[in-house]
């Protein structure tokens, strides 16, 4: 297929690119009872729920990373980022800058006892609502075979613009088609990626 900056051939789909702007719709989800969400900053809680190295956290916050910890009463279950600077996705294979406001959404874990509760969306409804003072745009991608964030993505309100697929430049690029191609374009700018629209 061909795109104004040339000739690509299309491989497997490796995620979905979905995007929220301020004004969007947000979807009415019901309250859950004792869920509450907090600007984290308690670096071994973060990485108990993340399974990783306190060091690996202290990292994506010097990078001006901001982790959000959602709760179930006093319990963390679940993180999720935002990102300003420099920020990556596809195990490094994208790197790219976060534009001023902009946001982009990442490493959502929610632990395995609390999955299926209703969490993610309102995670990242709390993120929305909190940071759309100052932000315009929000931007979160996920794997293609992740139907449960797939699923939470779309009923936190976020629109789907563009499916991410596997080149045969060995990089990766946006498949979109005529009616997402306006956003799906400002992202494709955004993560530097080639956009081709589906015939």
């Amino acid at each position: 297929m061909t795109t104004n900056q040339g000739t690509y051939s299309i491989g497997d789909r490796a995620g979905l690119l979905w995007t929220w702007w301020k004004g969007d719709v947000l979807p009415v989800l019901p309250p859950l009872p004792d869920f509450s969400v907090e600007r984290a900053a308690n670096l071994e809680e973060l990485a108990l729920v993340m399974e990783t190295a306190q060091d690996e956290v202290l990292k994506l916050m010097q990078a001006g990373h901001e982790p959000y910890l959602a709760r179930m009463g006093a319990h963390a279950v679940a993180v999720g980022w935002s990102a300003t600077g420099k920020a990556a996705f596809g195990g490094g294979l994208v790197t790219f800058q976060v534009p001023s406001q902009n946001r982009y959404l990442y490493y959502f874990i929610t632990l395995p006892a609390w999955r299926g509760h209703g969490i993610y969306p309102r995670l990242l409804q709390y993120i929305l609502r909190h940071e759309c003072a100052t932000n315009e745009r929000f931007w979160i991608i996920h794997q293609a075979a992740n139907m449960a964030s797939q699923r939470g993505i779309e009923r936190a309100g976020f629109q789907l613009t563009s499916a991410v697929h596997f080149l045969d430049t060995g990089g990766l690029g946006l498949l979109t088609t005529k009616e997402n191609k306006g956003r799906a374009l400002t992202g494709a700018v955004l993560f530097g990626l080639p956009l081709i629209e589906k015939r």
